[in-house]
């Protein structure tokens, strides 16, 4: 039974404000989705990947990202759907039933450390659910209508990251069973959807920053760190 990690990738980038997703900007002389996929390569507890991009980036994903640097384990670039959540449950649904444990993540989030992925996926081989997520730093306010309504207690809040790592079958049901019923979940990330089925999630804080890259400042910054790992 083999660990996967599902790169999710097929998203349009519509914040980022150009028209090219930015999962495939060159960063520090490389695409930016090149990069992330380098950190699973790394990890020692993934065996196998899977990259989930828009159908007709699928070639180009291929031929710019994947085979210019050898990725071994690669087996398997997926046509995503119109939302994450479907370009999740398509990706899962392209492996193997054999699959014991399935590392979800951004492909946006190049930063993430490898020992993290391994911390994650070591927990949800142990606890059927894991996930990277940062203790919240900030005093965090419940605002509505631009009217703050309460002052939430941020020793209890966690800002949600990526790897969530699950057994494969616990989360392939669980977005089966959204899919079918969405109503009454909150379908904001992956952990929510096993969550609404009463199974409990670990966290793991990360060792480092786990950026995810939303706005073209956000891709500088990547890029910035990158390269001086690079030169380092």
């Amino acid at each position: 039974m083999s660990n996967w990690a599902l790169i999710v990738a097929a998203g349009k980038s519509e914040r980022f404000g150009d028209p090219l997703p930015k999962q495939f900007h060159e960063v520090a002389g490389r695409p930016l989705l090149s990069w992330t996929i380098e950190k699973f390569e790394f990890a020692s507890l993934i065996d196998k990947i899977a990259v989930v991009v828009a159908a007709d980036y699928q070639l180009e994903t291929s031929e710019k990202i994947i085979d210019p640097y050898s990725f071994g384990k690669v087996v398997k670039v997926v046509g995503g759907g119109e939302s994450r959540r479907e370009s999740v449950l398509i990706g899962l649904e392209a492996l193997p039933e054999s699959t014991k444990v399935v590392a979800i993540h951004d492909g946006v989030r190049a930063l993430v450390a490898p020992d993290d992925i391994d911390k994650v996926v070591n927990l949800a081989l142990a606890e059927k659910a894991a996930m990277l997520a940062l203790p919240a730093t900030d005093t965090v306010k419940k605002v509505k209508s631009h009217s703050i309504v309460e002052t939430l207690d941020r020793s209890q809040i966690w800002l949600a990251q990526t790897p969530q790592a699950f057994e494969y079958k616990l989360i392939l049901d669980a977005h089966r069973r959204f899919a079918e019923n969405p109503k009454g979940t909150i379908a904001t990330d992956d952990a929510s959807l096993v969550e609404a089925m009463g199974v409990g999630v670990k966290v793991v804080e990360p060792s480092s920053i786990n950026l995810k890259v939303t706005t073209a400042a956000d891709l500088k910054y990547v890029e910035i760190v990158l390269g001086a790992k690079e030169h380092a």
